[in-house]
């Protein structure tokens, strides 16, 4: 099975990934798939429906086409039997399958037009267009009585000298109060695009722009640090030499550098990036995965990878602030911190116990369980008011009684990880998706929702081929997320 590459780069994890598969070469550009959509009710029958990506799933014949699978919420959860699969070739839905488009490799959701009907974003950043060979692109699929039934596609922008290509690398989404404070942030490697509503179902928007200052972004959030009821954005770029990670960017559109304002939060870098009230003083906090290995140890980075924490602040976070430090070696955290474990290389922040308090979910992809390599871990920080984070952690593998499955060398359990209700009683269930279960056909488990938050008891997993799709390698079923670059 796939193990971590550390070094070589991206172009040398794409390579490794389709020699296993045994498929075509696929695209030799970076791939960094990391935020998957929370559900969202698409169909309007006051469930909550889950989204399932499929980015290598074959497509009338075209390898690696991509699809997105979503399994339709009610009072008993999801099932594969209430499902609908979404591609290219799907009536309705903007352009063709391909080969090597990767639909679906990044999803968000948000009620866009603001219709009572949630909507899908999806991310094909391989996708060829007018703009050029992987230039990229982001499909709305709008939600109706009927589901996903249209789709139109968001405008791309590039910055002054830049071309934007792998546009759809990650997606960030906020519904503002009103139309015209909704927007959309995408990745690319061209740089970030911001695009604000007021949206319609016909592919009408209000403005799209490029972000300035930086290009190579493979992670974007947004995040209302300063609480004056405005998103911050958060662009984390391609990892740097010498450090785990990318740069940490905050709302680098408004720094000027010329004036001696680099738009770049020292202490820290990472991979992923996300956000909520851990704390619970009002002020959205900035979480960043850095799952990477350090290059020098206790000069960046840290062994088996770890999570940064900025703390949001009437100021919102300040450049030289230093962020709270977890691995698996801080107190009350479960395990031990090991080389290569990947400890935040999959990162959601949302309030599992409905306490108020955002917690961390992280992903473990390539903790070792018992003796088998790369079985995958994921970790619950719960957020707290007062006591430092780590207190009461736990954690889920495939060998968790009552957890469908059992730990095997390479299944990357916790590669993704995602939190939503879809039984609409309040407590939200936790996805985990394992992209090397079975061949990197993929699967996802779904650990219902209780009142102290997810338990194993009565969680389900869903593969490839249970939900419609049954090819013998590839699928990956779950998502990517940060396989090709950690």
């Amino acid at each position: 099975m796939n193990r971590r590459i550390t070094s070589g780069g991206r172009r040398a994890a794409v390579v490794l990934f389709a020699a296993l598969l045994g498929g075509s070469a696929l695209p030799a550009v970076p791939a960094a798939a990391v935020h998957g959509a929370v559900p969202g009710d698409f169909n309007g029958d006051g469930y909550r429906d889950a989204v399932l990506p499929a980015p290598g799933a074959d497509v009338a014949g075209k390898e690696a086409a991509g699809a997105v699978v979503v399994l339709y919420g009610s009072r008993k959860g999801v099932s594969a039997s209430r499902r609908a699969v979404v591609t290219q070739n799907t009536a309705g839905v903007p352009d063709t399958a391909e080969a090597f488009d990767w639909f679906g490799l990044t999803t968000a959701t948000a009620d866009l037009n603001r219709d009572g009907y949630a909507d899908l974003l999806v991310g094909t950043p391989y996708e060829d267009t007018a703009r050029g060979k992987d230039a990229g692109s982001v499909t709305v699929l709008w939600g109706s009585r009927g589901g996903l039934t249209s789709g139109t596609e968001l405008p791309a922008a590039a910055a002054p000298g830049m071309a934007q290509w792998c546009h759809g690398l990650d997606i960030s989404v906020v519904r503002g109060d009103s139309a015209a404070q909704t927007e959309v942030l995408v990745a690319g490697w061209g740089g970030a695009v911001r695009v604000t509503g007021p949206f319609t179902r016909t592919g009408g928007y209000g403005t799209v722009a490029a972000e300035s200052g930086h290009y190579g972004i493979d992670s974007v959030a947004l995040g209302d640090f300063d609480g004056d009821g405005s998103p911050e954005r958060v662009h984390v770029t391609q990892g740097q030499s010498g450090q785990t990670g990318g740069w940490v960017y905050v709302d680098p559109h408004e720094r000027d550098p010329a004036a001696g304002l680099p738009p770049r939060l020292a202490h820290g870098n990472g991979h992923i990036a996300a956000t909520g009230d851990v704390n619970g003083d009002g002020y959205d906090d900035l979480v960043v995965g850095d799952p990477d290995e350090p290059e020098v140890a206790g000069v960046d980075g840290a062994l088996g990878g770890r999570v940064l924490v900025w703390y949001g602040s009437a100021a919102g976070i300040a450049d030289d602030a230093v962020p709270a430090q977890l691995t698996q070696n801080t107190a009350g955290v479960p395990d031990a911190s090991e080389k290569g474990d990947a400890f935040g290389g999959a990162l959601t922040v949302a309030d599992l116990n409905r306490d108020g308090l955002a917690d961390i979910v992280i992903g473990v992809p390539y903790e070792t369980v018992g003796t088998k390599w790369s079985a995958g871990q994921v970790t619950v920080i719960p957020g707290l008011r007062t006591d430092a984070l780590g207190t009461g952690a736990y954690t889920f593998t495939q060998d968790t009684v009552g957890v469908p499955d059992a730990s095997e060398p390479g299944d990357q359990f916790g590669m993704t990880v995602a939190v939503g209700d879809v039984t609409r009683d309040g407590r939200p269930e936790l996805f985990v998706g394992g992209t090397g279960e079975n061949a990197y056909t993929g699967a996802v488990w779904v650990l219902p929702g209780f009142p102290a938050g997810p338990t194993p008891a009565r969680s389900r997993v869903f593969d490839a081929p249970s939900v419609g799709l049954p090819q013998q390698t590839g699928t990956a079923l779950g998502g990517n997320g940060l396989g090709w670059v950690i």
